[in-house]
């Protein structure tokens, strides 16, 4: 992939009102959540896991049966998501965890008909490609 196609995202995120710097951290973001994603999935050595009790983040080995403390990327991906969304009241972030395609779209306004839900829309939007 060519490195002007990688940033075609960043671009059109430009052209809808988003500050370049903006942009990049959404992009940023974005190849975070997106390598998350694919720890959570799980590769052939194991995958990252969330202690619903604690929220706590551990690794788990799947050869040694083990589970180690893990940097919690996610949850610090998300609060700058909402901090940059938050200069930008009139776009919407969609979170998508599949991580087969892109993670993070940006909704403008008429990307989702009015009274319907995000997740059958969000590909409308601004797909922040990693």
């Amino acid at each position: 992939m060519s490195k002007e196609h990688k940033y075609d995202c960043v671009s059109q995120l430009t052209n809808f009102g988003i500050t370049y710097t903006d942009a990049k951290q959404l992009r940023r973001i974005s190849m975070t959540l997106h390598r998350w994603h694919e720890l959570e999935c799980g590769t052939g050595r194991g995958a990252v896991e969330r202690d619903e009790k604690t929220g706590k983040t551990y690794w788990y080995n799947a050869n040694s049966d083990h589970r180690s403390p893990t940097p919690d990327r996610e949850t610090g991906a998300l609060k700058r998501l909402a901090s940059i969304m938050a200069s930008y009241p009139h776009l919407s972030a969609y979170i998508q965890g599949d991580p087969r395609g892109a993670t993070l779209y940006i909704l403008r306004p008429g990307d989702v008909p009015n009274g319907k839900s995000p997740d059958a829309y969000y590909s409308n939007g601004i797909a922040v490609c990693v």
